[in-house]
């Protein structure tokens, strides 16, 4: 049997922001929607952060949550067994008091997994992991370690695996705990990656400046198998331009319609047109537009950064290379943990 996988969804993200819900909307009536009746897909499995908000949802987003994705899933006649992410549950230190269980009891399609629990989806044998958390903690890996299920789907904070593009998540459990299974997956972090027996699958779509040009989707998985199809989501909502004296006569705006978009500024001789081509990127109705104008490094400093080079590398070779006394480490811990909330920012 093939089932679709889909994690890290996050409705009210931003607020409840229309600008991000009608993004988000063309996803699942676009592509979403459309693979699962072109496949015939009756079994979706959502590991978690449904909701954006650990505190509560606002009408808005919620009625626009069921229109969108819960009654369509409802009047397809899709089961949907929905595992409790960190974003999902209202305390952080147990997963009793949950937004989906709350939100979503009318939808009689809908199981909520607040606890670990042993599963069948078809003829295979999976271990659903909910968010960890104080409360369930022993539970959980007391039942990892005696479970003979061969697969397991959860909200996993491990070690070792990309939050994002920039950065590499340096604690959680460790991945070695889940070494008997065959297969992984999980959500939580919404980038794709893995070291071949854990999969994060990414969530379906850009929500942060990290996220440009990053694949994002959802997954068809085949539970004979268990292989992993990934169906990508075509569409960007970030965009990054970058200005070299650009010609803003033959430069075309037309897909920065209503898109979040940073000009970064690389080489700029000419401020009149530099403001034209500006001008004209307004006229095209952009949601939101930042200007960033490229720094250098003064003549008197040795250190380089190299082309390939990320922005964290970046930042970690150079507290690495400095002559500071302080420890080093702390430095580029804090420097991560600002760095991440920047990204964040729209």
């Amino acid at each position: 049997m093939k089932l679709a996988i889909i994690t890290d969804t996050h409705y009210g993200a931003r607020k409840s922001s229309s600008l991000f819900h009608d993004y988000f909307e063309k996803f699942y009536k676009e592509v979403f929607f459309p693979t699962l009746d072109e496949q015939g897909i009756t079994t979706v499995v959502h590991m978690g952060d449904a909701f954006d908000s650990r505190k509560g949802i606002d009408f808005k987003a919620l009625t626009w949550a069921q229109r969108v994705v819960f009654n369509p899933l409802k009047e397809r006649g899709i089961q949907v067994h929905l595992i409790v992410g960190n974003h999902d549950a209202y305390y952080k230190n147990t997963n009793s008091v949950n937004g989906v269980d709350l939100l979503l009891r009318e939808y009689d399609n809908i199981k909520v997994y607040s606890k670990p629990t042993e599963t069948k989806l078809d003829n295979l044998d999976v271990l659903f992991i909910p968010w960890i958390n104080q409360e369930n903690e022993k539970e959980t890996i007391k039942l990892i370690e005696k479970t003979t299920c061969k697969c397991a789907m959860g909200h996993l904070e491990l070690s070792g695996f990309r939050v994002n593009k920039q950065l590499v998540m340096d604690h959680g459990l460790e991945s070695k705990l889940f070494e008997k299974f065959n297969r992984v997956y999980s959500g939580h972090y919404h980038t794709r990656s893995n070291n071949g027996t854990v999969f994060y699958l990414g969530n379906p779509y850009e929500m942060f400046w990290t996220d440009v040009k990053d694949d994002r989707g959802f997954h068809i998985f085949d539970t004979e198998t268990l292989e992993h199809i990934p169906v990508n989501n075509p569409f960007r909502l970030f965009y990054n331009i970058y200005y070299e004296d650009t010609d803003y006569q033959l430069f075309d705006t037309r897909e920065y319609e209503n898109k979040i978009v940073k000009v970064i500024v690389r080489k700029k001789t000419d401020i009149t047109k530099f403001e034209k081509f500006i001008d004209k990127l307004y006229s095209a109705n952009v949601a939101d537009l930042k200007i960033v104008e490229n720094f250098q490094i003064q003549e008197s400093e040795e250190f380089e950064a190299e082309e390939s080079e990320d922005t964290i590398s970046i930042l970690d070779r150079y507290i690495e290379e400095s002559e500071t006394e302080l420890e080093k480490s702390v430095i580029q811990k804090i420097i991560k943990e600002i760095y991440q909330e920047a990204c964040e920012m729209v």
